[in-house]
């Protein structure tokens, strides 16, 4: 069994609005709502093994703020009360507050130290482990291509910004405003091809050892689980990837705040999760999957529904 929460976004600030300026989003109140779910996963019978934040863990706001570090380290505090790990996926919310290079200094990086469990650049937050007998954990970076968190002087963040205005003509790159390809905005971003090969052998292993396997990544990489513009710059890369295997059951991501479910034509779930930051206080956003040979169930709490995901 494990815990998931999505897009907490803490900060210590007001409550205010998404980007269009109609969605309430509760700053302050998403800490204490983590805390409920800490709590409650704490006294989880069967225990919990371990816990997956599907990124956005603090507020862009807190970089304008100068609170990034105390920001993160109240969520951190949070989440250390768990005796279990903390998987960590990186969303671009960390990315407004903190460099690549930073990010790898935090406790946000859940990637284990040393061996070969993830590509061979160490900035690439992905990773796979094995947190039960024929099941494995992959962890995606789904900013790898990105222009944020990068240095604008670095091949990376150019190499980003070729691709997504070669997608995107408008003035703000973070405006899907009248693209063909409504996804290609500065909030979302890609895997690059050495992630993509390192994530096809870790299912090529799977495969031959007859792993199931549980995907993590903060951007959705399916169209149906997600809104159209709250998904993966090369999602088709990834999804072609995870097609070329038998082993994925299941897809996990965060992102977009209202949620979304699909099973797709090859039988892997993707489910989305409800963000925490908007949800209001006397609700919340978190849940328990649990794990079966042939199935896996969400008790999901607030916001979240129940599902049974078989496979």
């Amino acid at each position: 069994a494990f815990g998931v929460i999505a897009d907490i976004q803490f900060a210590d600030a007001e409550d205010g609005h998404d980007f269009g300026g109609c969605r309430r989003r509760y700053y302050r109140h998403s800490l204490r709502l983590l805390r409920e779910a800490v709590r409650e996963w704490a006294g989880e019978s069967p225990p919990i093994n371990f816990v997956l934040q599907l990124g956005d863990s603090i507020d862009g706001q807190n970089a304008r703020r100068g609170e990034a570090e105390s920001a993160l380290q109240q969520v951190l505090d949070v989440l250390g009360q768990l005796s279990v790990p903390v998987h960590h996926a990186w969303g671009n919310h960390e990315l407004y507050n903190f460099s690549r290079a930073r990010l790898v200094h935090t406790g946000l990086y859940s990637r284990p130290a040393g061996g070969s469990d993830g590509p061979p650049d160490r900035e690439c937050h992905a990773y796979h482990c094995s947190p039960a007998p024929r099941l494995r954990l992959v962890v995606l970076d789904s900013y790898d291509t990105s222009t944020l968190g990068r240095d604008p002087g670095s091949p990376h963040y150019q190499e980003s910004l070729r691709v997504l205005r070669e997608k995107n003509h408008n003035d703000d790159l973070n405006s899907p405003q009248g693209l063909k390809e409504p996804h290609f905005v500065a909030f979302n971003g890609g895997f690059s091809q050495a992630q993509l090969d390192w994530f096809d052998e870790v299912l090529k292993f799977s495969d031959e050892n007859q792993e199931k396997v549980i995907v993590m990544a903060h951007v959705p990489i399916h169209p149906y689980a997600s809104n159209g513009v709250c998904l993966a710059w090369n999602y088709e890369a990834a999804l072609s990837v995870i097609h070329t295997h038998r082993c994925v059951v299941c897809v996990l991501a965060g992102h977009l705040h209202d949620g979304a479910y699909c099973q797709d034509l090859h039988g892997v779930h993707h489910l989305t999760l409800e963000g925490l930051i908007e949800t209001p206080p006397d609700s919340n956003a978190f849940g328990t999957v649990h794990v079966y040979e042939d199935k896996m169930v969400l008790k999901g709490r607030g916001r979240i529904p129940d599902r049974v995901m078989h496979f």
